[in-house]
């Protein structure tokens, strides 16, 4: 499984609960109060911990008669190879398109069936790539569908353009459907076909989809026989680049000590009434547009409730604005209510 997320976590449980002896699990990231919403994988006492660990305890407690092996690190041309050389199947639960095509890519080379499943906002896709039928016969792979990107900005992330919590759960269920059926070799996979449901109206469409003969990695004059740059080839990066944190304890002492900073608060108003550190409210819709009240020339603290959101707003600043002074509040202002200030009411 690449990736732990909205998809990765309902296929994980009913892959680990049908009893699927080996289970390779793929992820980077670490647990954030945002991705509670629809990665049910998780629950409020993993926030902090890295996905993988934290998938490997749950799916453990749910079937301990399974081998869980994890790998906590991120998928690159370098490693890709590597890892998926050990598994008869891949289900891709990647939300960034160099990613979708290293895994397809890397899948086609090493001639393993790629689940494919992807969701946006309130629409979800899925199909079986590169799968070899009984009479083997062997179907189209991402490529054969989208030869290449789309340009750079054209499509939103789900982080930017966001998605209905159920949806993933929907997605992520189908994905495992598909995986135990080329697993166990009944009824018909969806080889050759998409499938998209459109959860907002509740429809739902299948289409018929080929090999093509020009595609550069399996076609007739195939052009591609390694991994390669997936960044470059998307325009885009897989990953954002890490930002600067600081733990409450560390803020607690730049203020003793009476050092010249400033903070600022991404939550909504409501919120900061409820309780605040004397930051200043600049909610994270709001934060390109108030990019000239934070300070270039300080030490600048952003936070949240618990990091999420604040992450967000670094990284909106940084890119667009070019900023540099910006710490992100590890855990938030609940981890400053846990380490400094335990009498502030909690919400």
């Amino acid at each position: 499984m690449i990736g732990s997320g909205g998809l990765g976590s309902p296929s994980l449980l009913y892959l680990a609960a049908a009893g699927v002896g080996t289970i390779g699990i793929i992820d980077f990231d670490v647990v954030d109060d945002s991705n509670l919403q629809r990665q049910v994988l998780f629950g409020v006492d993993e926030i902090g911990k890295p996905k993988v660990e934290a998938a490997k305890q749950r799916l453990e407690a749910l079937n301990p008669h399974i081998t869980i092996k994890v790998y906590n690190e991120q998928l690159t041309s370098q490693n890709a190879l590597d890892i998926i050389r050990g598994y008869d199947v891949v289900a891709d639960g990647t939300d960034n398109f160099p990613t979708r095509y290293l895994v397809n890519d890397a899948c086609v080379l090493l001639g393993k069936p790629n689940v494919y499943g992807s969701i946006f906002q309130f629409e979800g896709q899925v199909s079986v790539f590169n799968y070899k039928d009984k009479d083997g016969v062997l179907g189209p792979n991402y490529r054969d569908l989208y030869p290449t990107p789309p340009p750079p900005g054209l499509v939103p992330s789900c982080a930017e353009g966001g998605v209905l919590g159920v949806l993933p759960g929907i997605i992520g269920s189908l994905q495992a459907l598909e995986v135990i059926k080329v697993i166990t070799g009944i009824g018909e996979t969806l080889s050759g076909r998409f499938y998209i449901f459109d959860a907002l109206n509740f429809e739902s469409r299948t289409f018929k989809i080929k090999r093509n003969v020009a595609n550069p990695l399996n076609g007739e004059n195939p052009t591609i026989k390694e991994l390669i740059d997936y960044e470059q080839f998307c325009g885009v990066k897989a990953v954002e680049k890490s930002i600067k944190e600081i733990t409450a304890k560390e803020l607690y002492e730049l203020q003793v000590r009476g050092e010249d900073i400033q903070i600022i608060d991404v939550r909504e108003p409501h919120e900061y009434e409820i309780a605040n550190i004397g930051g200043e409210l600049i909610p994270l819709a709001t934060v390109s547009a108030n990019a000239d009240k934070i300070d270039r020339n300080k030490k600048v603290i952003v936070h949240c409730k618990m990091g999420g959101r604040s992450t967000k707003a670094i990284h909106e600043l940084e890119e667009k604005f070019g900023f540099t002074n910006l710490y992100n509040l590890k855990g938030g202002i609940l981890g400053w209510i846990d380490e400094v200030q335990p009498e502030l009411t909690k919400y």
